[in-house]
């Protein structure tokens, strides 16, 4: 028998022992979001909305995508005593990772901004891009909302991208059936 452990033998990594590296990144907190989606001169108050089954399943039937949480983390915005929009959070999965959005919608149902302030998927960072984020402002429903029509694909994140095109076509829909009467 040979001294040397290595000659001879079958060396092996068991595959419960390579994990791909957890990335998760924070990029902005919600006031920031905020600041960054209104002026700083707006008045941002709690309105977290509850959602039973029905008002779930009418959202699905008219944005097209499931609203998972029961309550919607969102903030009726003012300015000087005016009405000045909606400032909603919210969750969707990339690939197999959440990343947390938010969304700054107008009086009227249109998109005033898209921030990411956590994206925690390994591939696909290109969607905290301004540019790729830009394509958001001025939707609204009556629009449509297709991946690599209306809003840009991006190359290894078409998921990310896809599922964040969906997310905002819920919370405007959220917007429309649960919101703008209380404008």
């Amino acid at each position: 028998m040979s001294d040397n452990l290595f000659n001879n033998s079958l060396w092996f990594v068991p595959m419960a022992l390579v994990a791909a590296p957890a990335v998760a990144a924070d990029y902005l907190s919600i006031p920031q979001a905020q600041l960054l989606l209104f002026s700083s001169q707006a008045q941002f108050i709690e309105r977290p909305t509850l959602f039973n089954g029905d008002a779930k399943d009418e959202i699905k039937h008219k944005a097209g995508t499931r609203q998972r949480q029961d309550q919607q983390p969102i903030w009726r915005v003012e300015e000087n005593g005016e009405f000045r929009g909606w400032f909603i959070v919210d969750d969707v999965i990339g690939k197999h990772e959440y990343i947390t959005y938010a969304v700054g919608i107008s009086p009227e149902g249109e998109v005033l901004g898209m921030e990411v302030l956590s994206y925690r998927e390994t591939h696909g960072g290109q969607v905290r891009e301004q540019a790729w984020r830009d394509q958001f402002k001025g939707k609204h429903l009556g629009q449509p909302f297709k991946l690599d029509e209306d809003v840009s694909n991006i190359s290894g994140a078409t998921l990310s991208c896809r599922n964040l095109l969906d997310g905002v076509k819920r919370l405007l829909t959220i917007q429309q059936l649960y919101l703008a009467k209380d404008a």
